[in-house]
Parts: C-alpha cells; sequence; structure tokens
C-alpha cells in the first residue's frame, strides 16, 4: 500500500471537492507513491506528533488541521511549520491533512461529537445544495440499458441508499449528416428521425468528467447530444453540523455536566437558564456560531460548538442554549473515527 491508495479511501468518504475553497488539503509533505505500513492519526502536526511518529517508524501522519493553510514564503528550521516540515521530510515521514472535507461529510467531525455527546439519530444541521449536476443524454432505445450502466459505473444514479437510479422517457431524434459525418444510422445529405430515450441522471459535480466518458464508452453516435446542468437539489451526503435527540430529556444544569464530562473539559461557556430542559440538541464541531440561525430553526433545544464570540451569545434571546465547549474538545472525537474508518477498509487490525 502507498500514500494515494490512503488517499483514496479518504476521499471515498469526504472528497476534496466538497472542501472550503481556500482550505488546503491532501498530501502537505511527502510523496503519493510512499510506501505506508503504519499510520498515526491526529488533531494537529506539533512537535510532539512528529516525535511520536519519528518513535515509532510511522511512514505517514493523517492530521485534521492542515501544517501548511496559509501561504509558505519559506521553510527554515527558526518557524515551526518549517521546523516541523524539515524533520518530517527529514525521517520521510508523509503528511496528510483531511480538514474541511471532513467537517462537510456525513459521519465526519460533527457527527463524531454526536456520537460522544450520546445524540440518537443524527443528522446534517443544515445539508449541501451546491453538489449535484444533472445529465441528461439522448440514446437509441437500444442502447440506453448499455448507455445507462456506464454511466453509474463512473459515479451517477446514486440517490441516498439507491444506485442506478434514472428516468427515461421515449422520443424521436432527428439530424441529417453532413459530408464527412459517419453515422451510425441514416445515410448522409439525408434527414434522419430515430426513435431515441432521453436518459436522465444526478451525479456529484466533481464525477462530471468521468461519468461523460463513461457515457460516451458506450454511446454508438459519432455526436452525442447531452446537457449537464446545476440543480439545487438537497444532498444527502454532505452538509454542515448535525442535529439528533437525547435518549431523556434533562435539565441544562445536568446537560453542561454531561458536556464536561463527555469531552472531558473542566467547563464550558454558556448562555441559557439552568432549569431549561434540553433534549434536541445540535453540534458543531469546531467554529460553528455561524450555524446558530440553523440550529434556532431546527427546533433545537441546545446548540453545542466553540469559537463563539461575545456577542453571539446575546443572539440566542433566551430562544436556545448555546454552548462553547472548546475547538480542540469538539474535535477530537473524530481522530477515534478516522481510526476505525481506516481499519475497515483495509482490513487491518493494528497498524493503523
Amino acid at each position: 500500500m502507498v500514500v494515494r491508495d490512503v488517499h483514496e479511501i479518504l476521499e471515498s468518504w469526504a472528497p476534496g471537492e466538497i472542501a472550503w475553497e481556500r482550505d488546503n488539503i491532501g498530501l502537505q509533505v511527502g510523496s503519493m507513491s510512499r510506501r505506508v505500513r503504519k499510520i498515526l492519526v491526529a488533531l494537529d502536526v506539533t512537535d510532539e506528533v512528529v516525535r511520536e511518529a519519528r518513535e515509532k517508524d510511522i511512514d505517514l501522519i493523517i492530521s485534521h488541521h492542515p501544517l501548511l493553510f496559509h501561504p509558505v514564503r519559506n521553510v527554515t528550521l527558526d518557524d515551526r511549520v518549517g521546523r516541523l516540515v524539515h524533520r518530517l521530510a527529514q525521517s520521510g515521514i508523509a503528511l496528510y491533512s483531511a480538514h474541511t472535507n471532513l467537517d462537510f461529510t456525513r459521519g465526519g467531525v460533527s457527527f463524531a461529537l454526536a456520537g460522544r455527546l450520546g445524540l440518537h439519530d443524527p443528522d446534517f444541521l443544515q445539508k449541501d445544495q451546491s453538489v449535484l449536476k444533472k445529465i441528461v443524454v439522448f440514446v437509441p432505445a437500444d442502447h440506453a440499458d448499455a448507455v445507462a450502466a456506464a454511466m453509474a459505473s463512473a459515479g451517477a444514479g446514486k440517490i441516498g441508499n439507491y444506485e442506478s437510479c434514472s428516468f427515461r422517457v421515449d422520443g424521436t431524434g432527428f439530424f441529417k449528416p453532413m459530408a464527412g459525418a459517419k453515422p451510425f444510422i441514416g445515410a448522409t445529405g439525408r434527414l434522419e428521425k430515430v426513435r431515441e430515450v432521453r436518459l436522465e441522471m444526478i451525479l456529484p459535480r466533481w464525477k462530471l468528467h468521468d461519468v461523460v466518458r463513461g457515457m460516451r464508452s458506450a454511446h454508438p453516435y459519432e455526436e452525442i447530444a447531452y446537457d449537464a446542468y446545476d440543480v439545487s437539489n438537497i444532498s444527502d451526503s454532505y452538509g454542515s453540523g448535525v442535529i439528533g435527540e437525547l435518549r431523556k430529556a434533562m435539565p441544562l444544569s445536568k446537560f453542561l455536566a454531561h458536556v464536561e464530562r463527555t469531552l472531558h473539559v473542566p467547563g464550558v461557556r454558556f448562555a441559557g437558564r439552568v432549569r431549561n430542559r434540553i433534549k434536541r440538541v445540535a453540534a458543531c464541531g469546531g467554529s460553528g456560531s455561524n450555524y446558530l440561525p440553523a440550529a434556532i430553526q431546527r427546533g433545537a433545544d441546545a446548540f453545542v460548538t466553540s469559537d463563539v464570540p461575545y456577542h453571539v451569545f446575546q443572539e440566542c434571546d433566551d430562544r436556545i442554549s448555546l454552548i462553547d465547549a472548546g475547538h480542540y474538545e469538539t474535535e477530537q472525537p473524530i481522530v477515534a473515527h478516522v481510526v476505525e474508518y481506516l481499519k475497515t477498509q483495509l482490513g487491518n487490525g493494528g497498524n493503523s
């Protein structure tokens, strides 16, 4: 196994295309062809993490927060980032970061936080509406199945727990082959008509190139008429934050103690009446105060996140209890989730 294999495994869960456009994710140090036997997963790349990696003969570090986030002007031993990059390169340790793509995927950072808090049936607090495209292609009726199968193999037609989803409408296609054409049906210089199927399928926007290539490989026409356009469908796979419910309602005072205990924090900042009953809980690992309006709109009794500015606490206006449990503390649960995911995908009981 090489780094590229690990990259593909992580991208199948948290595609880089869903990351914040100004984020710096993926391979940060090393080579995609670097052989991997041992993996260390960490929230941040620190001196202690690199020291542990060197002591344990680690080949690849997977971090949530990128070491190289801001533009780098130089790599020197006088700078923290430069020092760590130098040590990684010197030791032949590759570094891969999965940051906001891991924030925005199902089962990612906020879902790990929801699991730690004991929320049941968690779902996205706010689902993504910019992920999907629709492709429409016109194909001779007796080739529709083959074309649909090729497009599905390339990533089209997945809706929730269903695959190979398509919609088809019969119609008539008209065309006149001109000089130089090599028509599959018809003759040069003569207007032709043929029974065709309008085939429609949904796909993630980053799979368009592969789907078109698959469609072309199975389509019999020399020139293929197709359309691809953005849609605003709500994605079930990608979004922000989570919302779920506790098994039993509890007063805010007890819920605060529950948050402190499960996240291993000595204390939290909060706004809300300590006697308020908490049952429905929204959460967002890391800096999620921008999702406070969504938490209120979804009827959450409490919202757990971090890095909440002073004035945002006032926006609660007794409509919701707002809890700042710390950036590290609300994101740290994802580390164990990444480890378990890799073990499952790699079929490896102990080398990750």
